[in-house]
């Protein structure tokens, strides 16, 4: 009888995991670098799926890796999705790629295919810090965990189906863990190595299949662009750089238009993914109402300014802030670094090309109609005020004619206009200057001899 039970367990078990009865099959390719794009590309084909009322959901997989974020955001959606879904490796599921495919219901691979090597690396392609490996490892292992336990065919014990061990150790930077497609069959993160798509289909079991391949958009590859971490930092120089030039220069223009637009790009993926909150919008707008209030109203720089820039830079990281992420484990610094990294480069891209358009090396354009570049210059009718006069304070001098109460005084055989700051004061009476304003000197009477 125990016998009996273990055998219709495993005839169960292959039923659900390898049998699967199919009208509809979406296909999804990823066949590039795992980034934002690719994210956006997942979300789209995950909703399509299920509006469809698909039966299946392939994802057709040759790709070396990318961004930790958007492989995160896929395998969420992966995970997810209350639809059968397999993985076909054709060639390679590197890094990302392999967390991705781990996340999928079912991996088959092409002979000749690899899968693993999911080590955190940067730009350079060195290992990051143990403390993101830790998180990554975390993430393998709880994806691995998500496809619980079985008995296999010819077993008579509860063993994993994916073997979190061995999936965290594909992140290890000493040893990095990858597998052929024979290898990975036989440690079972593969349940087939296949020659074709269609061999996989068979072995799937499924009959007159009716496939449909996911063909991104023009708006999808737009937003997929514009979710990219080096375009949303040039956003965030057009919209800081714009409000600030704005600031400086009368009446509204193309200052303030570029700023409009990049504002709209910025905040445009999140809006339609549906991810971006009222509060995110709420605090952009205080935040530029606030700064405007302290550049306009208030003297000087105070808390009104600081508030408002707090603000605008909470509101532009707060709409980037990865939320489609399952936490497995303690989060690193990454998920909070990377999107104040984004802001801070474009307001320092910001304050270079302010400070390059209003140089005189910048387009004579922005230095025409910006008031940074205005001078009060003489030949265009300003006057400035000779404050040399001003030395005169407290020198005795003698009144040239009346002052009643302005007049001409003489020191040292030169004449100035000056004014009497009390009664009026007779020729030749000796003065004394006692102030200086308005470019006007003014005089008091005195008893003592000129000086």
């Amino acid at each position: 009888m125990k016998k009996f039970i273990i055998l219709l367990v495993a005839i169960v078990a292959a039923f659900y995991f390898n049998v699967i009865s199919a009208d509809k099959i979406i296909i999804l390719p990823l066949v590039d670098e795992i980034d934002a794009r690719a994210w956006q590309h997942t979300r789209r084909a995950c909703e399509k799926a299920v509006n469809d009322e698909a039966d299946l959901f392939v994802i057709k997989m040759n790709t070396y890796g990318g961004a930790l974020d958007a492989a995160d955001s896929i395998r969420t959606a992966l995970l997810r999705l209350r639809i059968p879904t397999v993985a076909y490796v054709d060639h390679n599921a590197a890094s990302a790629g392999a967390l991705i495919a781990l996340a999928c219901d079912s991996v088959f691979m092409t002979p000749g295919s690899s899968i693993g090597a999911a080590t955190v690396v940067d730009g350079q392609g060195q290992p990051m810090p143990d403390k993101y490996q830790a998180y990554m490892s975390a993430i393998m292992r709880s994806t691995a965990e998500h496809h619980g336990k079985w008995i296999a065919p010819g077993d008579t014990a509860l063993t994993w189906r994916r073997d979190p061990a061995i999936a965290a150790a594909m992140v290890n930077p000493e040893k990095v863990t990858a597998f052929s497609s024979a290898e990975a069959l036989e440690a079972g993160f593969s349940n087939g190595t296949v020659s074709s798509f269609d061999e996989m289909i068979e072995r799937l079991d499924i009959s007159d299949p009716q496939t449909e391949t996911f063909k991104p958009t023009v708006t999808d590859d737009i937003i997929g662009f514009l979710s990219n971490a080096g375009v949303r930092a040039i956003l965030v120089m057009l919209i800081i750089g714009g409000i600030y030039m704005e600031m400086h220069t009368p009446g509204l223009g193309v200052a303030a238009a570029v700023a409009l637009i990049a504002t709209c790009l910025y905040f445009l993926p999140m809006l339609i993914t549906g991810t971006l909150a009222a509060w995110i919008v709420i605090t952009l707008v205080i935040g530029i109402i606030l700064i405007a209030f302290e550049v306009f109203v208030i003297p000087g720089f105070g808390i009104c300014g600081i508030a408002g820039i707090v603000a605008v830079i909470v509101s532009l990281c707060a709409a980037i802030f990865p939320t489609s992420v399952e936490p497995a484990g303690e989060m690193p610094l990454t998920f909070f670094v990377k999107p104040l990294s984004v802001v801070f480069i474009g307001i320092v891209a910001a304050a270079a090309l302010v400070a390059w358009l209003t140089s005189r090396h910048g387009p004579k354009f922005f230095r025409r109609h910006s008031e940074l570049m205005l001078t009060q210059d003489i030949k265009k009718g300003y006057i400035g005020v000779d404050m040399g006069p001003a030395k005169l304070i407290g020198v005795k001098a003698t009144a040239m004619t009346d002052m009643r109460p302005a007049g001409k005084i003489i020191i040292d055989g030169n004449v100035y206009d000056a004014v009497s700051t009390g009664s009026f004061i007779e020729a030749s009476q000796h003065v004394r200057v006692v102030r200086y304003e308005n470019a006007q000197l003014y005089v008091e009477p005195t008893q003592l001899s000129p000086q």
